[in-house]
């Protein structure tokens, strides 16, 4: 008698809480509904790469409750076949492989999936870096989003915020790295960013020390103050 298929399911978490559609939401053009992570879920366990491939039971995903869970179908690909497979793949997913934009856990859960069921995941999740790069808040977003970087690039989970940290500092499952120091961003505008950015973190610290409103509702608060400073003011 044949074996029953396993469920697969995709669970998708938004890195940013909440705060990428905060933000963009302010000013004109398409909304960045948010920063996205992905599991595969499958065999009781949801695959991932972050530091590496990683599994863990059901549940105990480290990103928290996912804010959707996609049903992609059944596949027949029996567990021992599948960690074959991902043996034979996990030299393309290391820390050293990592790319936020690049090279992400949206990309290791497509080719996951394409391999158990012959679909991909939603094209919302896989367009997420050519939205951010062609959108009018690109120039803010694009420093912020690369904070992240060294944290996933460790396997750790972002804090929200992250977004305001100074360029090239990270955190790894809330600890230092011990002795990796990752390259800054190229990026030819920097000084300008630079300076941007280290205005967003101030103003949200002058925002926070009144402490009248929440750490998400600052960070909004702040980006947007300093946008405006910088005449980038097309608010809806």
């Amino acid at each position: 008698m044949a074996q029953e298929g396993q469920k697969v399911s995709l669970h998708v978490y938004d890195l940013s809480q909440g705060l990428a559609r905060q933000i963009s939401s302010s000013f004109r053009g398409k909304p960045i509904e948010g920063v996205w992570h992905t599991g595969v879920v499958v065999y009781g366990n949801e695959y991932y790469f972050g530091g590496g491939v990683q599994l863990t039971p059901v549940g105990t995903a480290p990103y928290g409750t996912p804010l959707e869970v996609i049903d992609l179908g059944v596949t027949k690909v029996q567990k021992d076949e599948f960690e074959s497979y991902l043996k034979k793949i996990s030299p393309r997913y290391t820390q050293e492989t990592y790319n936020i934009m690049k090279h992400n856990c949206n990309h290791f859960s497509n080719e996951v999936v394409q391999f158990l069921v012959g679909t991909t995941i939603p094209e919302y999740i896989l367009n997420l870096p050519n939205e951010v790069a062609n959108s009018p808040l690109a120039p803010f977003m694009m420093p912020l989003i690369n904070n992240l970087e060294g944290t996933l690039r460790e396997g750790g989970v972002p804090q929200v915020l992250q977004f305001l940290a100074p360029t090239g500092s990270s955190c790894s499952k809330g600890q230092p790295p011990e002795s990796k120091t990752l390259q800054p961003v190229v990026d030819p505008q920097g000084n300008t960013r630079s300076v941007v950015q280290e205005e967003i973190a101030k103003e949200f610290a002058a925002i926070r020390a009144e402490g009248t409103i929440g750490p998400s509702e600052a960070a909004t608060l702040a980006i947007k103050n300093v946008m405006q400073r910088y005449d980038f003011s097309n608010t809806t």
